[in-house]
């Protein structure tokens, strides 16, 4: 083909977030091939580009051509299906790429897969990268935090491409060069895993609103709204506020009330936690997180559960304690809780991200991590800017927790965060994020735990030794011996 008709990149793998970030890169100006085994995806995306404004953008239907109208050297962004279907779908263009050319995977893989294909592909010679990318729909046709982690020379061949396509902010665009091998399939992995604590840790607050507080739908799309406008303001308290103001088309009230408490999952949340216990790194608030999805799958039983304790005697609390409820003392208490325990859940990811890099060597830049979710993903959140400051004042910050300003706003906050806590355990509400989240600080400020007495045990039944606070070494005891003599 003639130099002038190639594209400058191509684009594999047309569902949604495919089509949707197509179009932002032709959009910004650099010509595109798109791919897709089920043709008449291919022809839907073209008709988007037509329609959104005649924007350059060239469809094929065979790998080979696809792979042909590209400039050399040659940059694929594939986002298939994680698994399998990525190795499918890079067997296919690899039979007509060449050395020096560049694959990039977009999907939530698992970074040890990343790993292998980078291996597999360097026999070849073709450039690989694992490239998260957040922002759902949205922010894949309108700018979407990236991740990219792998070959830096890949990353030169696409750097100018994602600078421009990614979200925009006052201090770049949200995108860097995450580091080598599946670093950035496992940046993104925990950004979800924050993402999946914020979720929870905002229903609770909004349960807690709701069945104490007896605030209504448009009571609490207010309320929202006005945390949205202060510190707490991000992404998912602005979509929150959103929610409550939706009515329901088939029915009487608000759609939200109608929805079934079943929560899906796509599995980041699990290697999160799972990472987690492997570093021997503590994220109780994901982690609660992601028991929370557990038992809201388990809907039969839990109705079947609420009926046995019933009829066993267990009794409502909520109705006396709502009764004599301060509303506006509740509405701010619940606030800074919601705050105090966001915070918590940043910093157990941002540690799970500093003990990998560790074990990697990674060198990850843990404030330019915050800095690139500052706009375009799922967690954008005003205080990701202080997190990135907290990074740049102590590369070494052993926790978001213990950094000066954000330790004067945990214990600020730490009254109104325990009031809310014991309310919702009066009344039988359960909030494991916030509690989990309150442990969590209440474990790491303490100078001295009851783990002696766990060690302790550890060595009458094992005689796994323990380390004494007076002298140096290791020492065993005859503990039942003694006790009884």
């Amino acid at each position: 083909m003639e130099a002038a008709t190639l594209s400058r990149i191509g684009l594999a793998g047309l569902a949604v977030m495919g089509q949707n970030l197509a179009l932002n890169i032709a959009e910004k100006g650099f010509p595109i091939s798109v791919y897709n085994r089920t043709t008449s995806k291919v022809d839907e995306t073209l008709d988007r580009a037509r329609f959104e404004g005649g924007l350059p953008m060239a469809g094929h239907y065979s790998p080979r051509d696809f792979v042909l109208s590209l400039e050399r050297p040659r940059s694929v962004i594939i986002l298939v299906k994680a698994g399998p279907p990525v190795d499918q779908t890079i067997a296919a263009l690899c039979d007509h790429m060449e050395a020096g050319d560049t694959i990039i995977d977009g999907g939530n893989e698992w970074y040890e897969n990343t790993e292998r294909r980078i291996h597999e592909l360097a026999g070849k010679g073709i450039l690989y990268l694992g490239m998260g990318v957040s922002g759902g729909e949205e922010g894949a046709r309108h700018g979407p935090s990236l991740m990219p982690g792998g070959s830096y020379a890949a990353y030169q061949n696409i750097e100018d491409i994602v600078k421009k396509v990614a979200a925009q902010v006052e201090d770049g665009p949200c995108v860097t060069y995450i580091g080598e091998g599946g670093s950035g399939n496992f940046v993104k992995m925990v950004h979800n895993g924050i993402e999946y604590g914020d979720m929870q840790l905002i229903s609770e607050a909004y349960d807690v609103l709701k069945n104490v507080g007896g605030l209504s739908n448009s009571e609490l799309a207010e309320i929202f709204s006005e945390w949205n406008r202060g510190e707490l303001e991000s992404f998912l308290i602005e979509i929150t506020a959103d929610i409550f103001r939706v009515r329901d088309e088939s029915g009487e009230g608000e759609l939200v009330d109608k929805i079934l408490d079943k929560t899906g999952m796509k599995g980041t949340g699990k290697w999160t936690v799972q990472q987690a216990a492997e570093l021997s790194v503590a994220a109780p608030t994901i982690a609660a997180s992601l028991d929370c999805r557990y038992l809201s799958g388990l809907k039969e039983e839990r109705e079947a559960a609420a009926a046995a304790l019933r009829e066993a005697g267990l009794k409502e609390e909520v109705g006396d304690i709502s009764s004599g409820i301060d509303k506006k003392r509740l509405i701010d208490d619940v606030r800074q809780a919601l705050y105090a325990s966001k915070i918590c859940s940043y910093a157990q990811g941002m540690n799970l991200l500093r003990a990998k890099s560790m074990e990697k060597g990674w060198n990850l830049n843990l404030g330019e991590m915050a800095r690139i979710w500052k706009g375009g993903c799922i967690i954008r959140a005003v205080f990701l800017d202080r997190i990135k400051k907290a990074y740049q004042r102590n590369p070494h910050l052993a926790s978001l927790v213990v950094d000066p300003e954000f330790a004067r706003e945990m214990v600020q906050r730490q009254a109104a965060w325990r009031r809310v806590v014991g309310l919702a355990i009066s009344a039988g509400i359960s909030t494991p994020g916030m509690c989990a989240s309150l442990a969590y600080f209440d474990t790491y400020r303490r100078a001295r735990l009851p783990a002696n007495l766990v060690q302790a045990q550890r060595d009458l039944f094992g005689a796994h030794t323990y380390e004494r606070i007076d002298r140096p070494g290791s020492f065993h005891t005859e503990w039942t011996k003694l006790a009884r003599k």
